[in-house]
């Protein structure tokens, strides 16, 4: 196992963020790792100034989980790393994966996230995410999903579907076994959070979950999110 990851980013509209995004992966790129940066359209100057950042840009058809099967079509590594563009890796984070990886046998795992806010109710939220994911097994797009590409093309990637492709995503893994989950956070923004108002959020996101998992589609969903 060489360890070397392949980071793919879906992005949309995300000029004003991705700069930073990228900027911070430049020492991962120094040591061997690819970013690969997947944009679905976007209106705005995403996708050149990604280009000046990462080792491809690509584009795809609108949506995450259609941009990350992209992405990961044309990744290089041994190990797929799915992030948002608004998401921060720990500094060391080749090294926290590739540790849980050999350490505990698995195949994927993910991170616990933090929120990037400072109202003390997102705290809250933090670790009821973190708490959720550690008990079901399932992780969210949030927590920088990583996983063999090996067992990302036995399971056939993310599913085409609009909207929940990560819990998707990691009910098929979990079939094979549970993840690993890293203590170490990722920082993910709260933008949404406090631009929706964090009490309307959560509300939002578990109607979103209960309903998917009583087998509302994906379609359906998506007009709500």
């Amino acid at each position: 196992m060489n360890g070397l990851l392949s980071i793919i980013i879906p992005t949309l509209n995300e000029e004003n963020i991705i700069t930073n995004t990228l900027e911070k992966l430049e020492v991962l790129r120094a040591a061997g790792h690819e970013v690969i940066v997947v944009d679905g359209g976007s209106c705005d100057k995403t996708y050149s100034v990604a280009a000046q950042y990462a080792d491809s840009v690509l584009l795809a058809e609108e949506g995450r989980g259609w941009q990350m099967n992209a992405g990961a079509e044309y990744a290089n590594n041994e190990i797929l790393l799915f992030l948002h563009a608004d998401t921060r890796l720990p500094d060391n984070v080749d090294k926290l994966i590739n540790q849980a990886l050999q350490e505990d046998g698995k195949s994927w795992g993910r991170f616990d996230v933090r929120l990037s806010g400072k109202a003390k109710l997102l705290r809250v939220v933090e670790r009821m995410i973190n708490w959720r994911s550690c008990f079901t097994g399932i992780a969210t797009g949030d927590q920088a999903i990583f996983v063999k590409t090996s067992t990302f093309k036995q399971i056939d990637g993310f599913a085409d579907i609009p909207l929940m492709e990560d819990l998707d995503l990691s009910r098929r893994l979990k079939r094979i076994e549970r993840p690993v989950c890293i203590k170490t956070p990722v920082i993910t923004s709260s933008r949404r959070w406090e631009e929706n108002g964090i009490i309307r959020t959560i509300l939002l996101m578990w109607s979103l979950r209960l309903a998917y998992s009583l087998g509302v589609s994906p379609e359906t969903l998506s007009k709500y999110y």
